[in-house]
């Protein structure tokens, strides 16, 4: 029984594994001389849902995929019950491990069923060291799964019921596909047809001819994978389902088929734990390739080397290197100041890192030393905001190398002050061509191949307390930043719907370098130098340090939020500005003394 499928990965070599009463279709890229990584699909998939991440994978591993027996081009067992058992399917794999690395351990990497059997793989005693490392993606151990459940019936809290509950109501498909003939009958015949179509609505999967002609065959078979195994492994699961190899956890945040609270006790079972997490659907192979190809390789990269540990993101303990390890950051200004630290916050988190500044030797420092403190692949740019041509050739320089941005951060800026008056129609322009088309540029540029991309994204826009607090010698910053924030919450209402979030930073006043730069309209060269040092020493006295700022920039990512005062004073001028407005405009009416 075999069906009719779709092309792999762009030049695969295939090979026919007989094992069990099946023959499974085998699939190979890259050199066999390097690391062995074993990529396994999941349902209602055939080994094509890899074929993005293999292509990337195979330019530094030995790649093997293989159509999971009744899947893709691999023959079906007969009968159909009792042929997709765990078991079995743990002969498979060391059937295919034996034929294409028998001198070497093999890297897994599982998505859905693919990941519900690696984990069978790296626990069961009979493969320990045929596996050097795992990386699940989207798919629990069944044993974990059983306890979760068991834990959380004998012990019953309001959370933990809710929690049961919660995870029941995802689960909902599990208890249509354990009805008899009826999965067969939609697959083969409504649902196979529209399937193409719901995924590509709703999980955001570009339309590149996945999933392939075979899905309803794949499907119909599939269904005994969850007939097989579900219900006896969650009603007596193993009590020594330990990991026998370092575990890479990846959790898309918006997996609708899965909670993360199913894997809050995880590092019980697996002591040498990874975690990761993206803001991503369930089919996290087709949407997200790139980020999961770098995430394996950093991974895998760290197992090979002579007393493989750990990779330092999680070993350390660092916040959020969960959430941007291996995404692309791209921070605008981040020659000093709040740039700077903002690129070295996410460098620490492990993210790629582009440092953007009009200052090509400030850009190329915050890239070298982002480069030590987490992000080897940092780069620095030497690029004008203002300049809409620059920042178009840095979007397709940064996309054909490196892929979609994931997060912007649209913090380059200047500052003038000097009443209204005294501010002529060319400091007008300078500081709008900086401060707001600057951020516009890079929010349409970067927020469009974000949009296009389909899986999200976030933009930050450094605004300022100056956004609502008026001032009679800020008047052309003032306005330049409230542009910006109003620029955000319209951006924001806009991509909702597309999952970019945008984030609007109001820092207050900070320690940088922006003082001795800034301009003072109406006043002769050397007082403006003067005021400058004047300021700079009230910002020193003040010294609130800019990495205060990047650590609300990484937590406002993270959480999503809309408008974020970082400063006492910013929080207490953006409450006025709500409940007592008239008080900030007595307060802007004062000439400060400089």
């Amino acid at each position: 029984m075999t069906a009719a499928n779709g092309p792999g990965p762009a030049g695969a070599r295939e090979r026919r594994v007989r094992t069990g009463g099946v023959e499974l279709c085998v699939a190979e890229l890259g050199d066999t001389a390097r690391p062995t990584v074993m990529l396994l699909h999941g349902y209602p998939d055939s080994k094509e849902v890899w074929s993005e991440v293999a292509e990337r994978l195979a330019t530094r591993f030995h790649v093997v995929l293989y159509d999971v027996r009744g899947h893709g081009r691999s023959t079906a067992p007969e009968p159909l019950r009792g042929g997709f058992t765990l078991e079995k399917l743990t002969d498979d794999f060391l059937a295919v491990a034996d034929a294409v690395s028998p001198d070497a351990p093999v890297h897994l990497v599982g998505h859905d069923w693919g990941s519900v059997q690696g984990w069978e793989f790296t626990t069961v005693r009979r493969t320990e060291g045929r596996v050097a490392s795992f990386t699940s993606i989207s798919g629990p151990s069944l044993d974990h799964f059983g306890h979760w459940i068991r834990q959380r019936m004998t012990r019953p809290t309001p959370r933990r019921v809710g929690q049961l509950l919660g995870q029941g109501a995802r689960s909902w498909y599990v208890y249509l596909l354990h009805t008899p003939a009826l999965p067969e009958l939609a697959w083969r015949g409504p649902l196979g047809k529209r399937w193409p179509g719901l995924v590509r609505r709703f999980e955001k999967v570009p339309a590149d001819g996945y999933p392939t002609p075979s899905l309803p065959v794949d499907a119909a078979h599939g269904a005994w994978l969850y007939r097989d195994n579900v219900r006896a492994r969650l009603r007596r699961p193993r009590a020594d389902a330990f990991a026998h190899a370092p575990v890479q956890l990846v959790t898309p945040t918006g997996d609708v088929f899965l909670s993360e609270r199913l894997y809050d006790d995880l590092g019980v079972w697996a002591p040498r734990l990874v975690r990761r997490t993206l803001p991503a659907r369930h089919w996290v192979p087709r949407s997200r390739p790139d980020l999961l190809a770098a995430w394996i390789t950093e991974f895998v990269t760290a197992q090979e080397e002579p007393g493989g540990e750990v990779p330092e993101p999680v070993a350390s303990g660092r916040r959020y290197a969960d959430r941007f390890g291996g995404q692309l950051v791209l921070v605008t200004g981040a020659a000093g100041g709040i740039g700077r630290a903002t690129a070295f916050a996410f460098a620490e988190a492990g993210a790629r890192v582009v440092a953007v500044d009009v200052d090509a030797e400030g850009a190329a420092r915050t890239a070298s030393m982002a480069r030590l403190i987490g992000a080897p692949d940092a780069w620095g740019e030497a690029v004008d905001v203002s300049d809409e041509q620059a920042m178009e050739k840095l979007a397709e320089k940064v996309t054909a190398e490196y892929g979609t941005v994931d997060v912007l951060v649209n913090n380059a800026g200047i500052g003038l002050s000097g009443a209204f008056l005294d501010t002529t129609s060319e400091d007008w322009r300078k500081v709008l061509d900086v401060n707001l088309w600057g951020v516009i540029h890079g929010c349409r540029i970067f927020g469009r191949l974000m949009a296009a991309r389909g899986q999200g994204g976030h933009i930050v826009n450094t605004a300022s307390a100056a956004a609502f607090q008026p001032s009679r010698m800020l008047p052309a910053y003032s306005t330049s930043k409230a542009a910006v924030l109003m620029l955000s919450e319209c951006l924001r209402a806009e991509l909702a719907g597309r999952d970019i979030g945008v984030t609007a930073v109001c820092p207050g006043i900070v320690n940088t370098g922006i003082t001795s730069t800034a301009r003072f309209a109406g006043v002769t060269a050397g007082e403006e130098k003067r005021l400058q040092r004047r300021a700079a020493r009230l910002y020193g006295l003040r010294n609130y340090p800019p990495e205060k700022v990047a650590d609300a920039i990484l937590r406002a990512v993270a959480d999503n939020e809309a408008v974020v005062p970082v400063t006492p004073e910013a929080h207490g001028a953006r409450l006025l500005s709500r409940l007592a407005p008239g008080a900030l405009r007595a307060l802007a009416r004062l000439e400060p003394k400089l």
